[in-house]
C-alpha cells in the first residue's frame, strides 16, 4: 500500500511538474504573440518613444555578448522596461518563438540608429542663432488634404531664408534631389545601412550637390528655407526652417516613416559649429 501511495505520489508530482513547466511555456507565447502583434510592432518602432539617454543606457548592454544593443532596444519599445533583467527575461522567449519576425524589427532599428553622426544645423559660432523643435510627429497638416506629419520641423529663431547650413547627418548617398509640392527643394540621402533621411523646405542646395553622388556626416547640402505648398520657386507660405523626415524599408520592400524626434534630441548635443554670415 506504501509502495502505491509512493508511486500515485511521484506520478502525481511529475504530472503537476509537466502541467506548471507547460502553463508557464504557453504563458510565454501568448505573451511574445500578442506584443509581435504586425501592427502595434510597427507603430511601437515608428514612434520611437526613446530619448537619446536611455538609447545611450542601452548601448551599455551589449558588452556581456548575449543580446546587441538593437535587441535591448526593440525589447523596451515592447515592454516599456528600462531595467536589465525583465528585458532579458522577455528577450529569451521572444528570441524562441518569434525569432524571425523580432529580427525583422532589430534590423529596422539598426539601420535607424547606426549611421547617426551628427544633428543636421550646425551650432552658431557667435551663440546668437538658435533652433528648436518639438514632437510634432502625426500632428495635422492641411496642403494638398487633411494628412499626418512624418517628420520633425527644426525652426529658425531668425525668419530669413538661406541663412542657416543644412549638414548630412550620416555618410550615404544623394538618392534624390529637386522640387516637391510639399517638401519645396528637398534632399534624400540613403544611409549606408539603409535609412533615408529627407531634408526639406531647402533654400538652395550646396555647390556640387547632385543626384547618385556619395557624401559624408558633417557635409554641407543646403541652407535652410521656406520652399515649398505650390508650384516650383515657391517660397513664403510659412516661417524658415527644416523638415525632418526618416523612412525605412520592410522586408517587403514597401516604404514606412519612422519619428524623427527622438532620433533628433539624441543627435542635439553632436552639433558641429558653424560661423554664420
Amino acid at each position: 500500500m506504501k509502495r502505491r501511495v509512493g508511486l500515485f505520489c511521484i506520478l502525481f508530482t511529475a504530472i503537476l511538474g509537466f502541467d506548471v513547466v507547460t502553463i508557464t511555456k504557453i504563458q510565454n507565447i501568448a505573451k511574445v504573440m500578442h506584443l509581435m502583434d504586425v501592427e502595434s510592432t510597427k507603430e511601437n518602432l515608428r514612434n520611437q518613444e526613446i530619448s537619446g539617454e536611455l538609447y545611450q543606457k542601452f548601448c551599455g548592454y551589449e558588452k556581456d555578448g548575449r543580446y546587441s544593443r538593437y535587441e535591448y532596444l526593440c525589447g523596451y519599445l515592447f515592454t516599456g522596461e528600462e531595467k536589465e533583467k525583465p528585458l532579458e527575461e522577455y528577450l529569451k522567449p521572444v528570441k524562441k518563438y518569434k525569432k524571425k519576425e523580432f529580427s525583422y524589427i532589430v534590423s529596422y532599428e539598426k539601420a535607424l540608429w547606426c549611421d547617426l553622426r551628427y544633428f543636421p544645423v550646425p551650432a552658431d559660432r557667435g551663440e546668437t542663432l538658435q533652433v528648436s523643435f518639438e514632437n510634432s510627429w502625426m500632428s495635422e497638416r492641411t496642403f494638398g488634404g487633411k494628412r499626418k506629419h512624418e517628420g520633425t520641423d527644426i525652426m529658425a529663431s531668425m525668419n530669413q531664408r538661406g541663412h542657416y547650413p543644412v549638414i548630412s547627418i550620416s555618410d550615404g548617398m544623394i538618392e534624390k534631389i529637386g522640387w516637391l509640392p510639399q517638401g519645396g527643394y528637398r534632399i534624400g540621402v540613403r544611409s549606408p545601412n539603409g535609412a533615408y533621411f529627407y531634408y526639406a523646405h531647402l533654400y538652395d542646395y550646396a555647390e556640387g550637390i547632385e543626384e547618385g553622388r556619395e557624401v559624408n556626416a558633417g557635409e554641407l547640402l543646403g541652407f535652410m528655407g521656406d520652399s515649398g505648398y505650390g508650384e516650383e520657386g515657391t517660397v513664403g507660405n510659412f516661417d524658415v526652417h527644416l523638415h525632418i523626415g526618416i523612412y525605412l524599408n520592410d522586408e517587403n520592400g514597401e516604404e514606412f516613416s519612422i519619428n524623427p524626434y527622438w532620433i533628433m534630441k539624441y543627435l542635439e548635443d553632436k552639433r558641429l559649429t558653424s560661423q554664420y554670415e
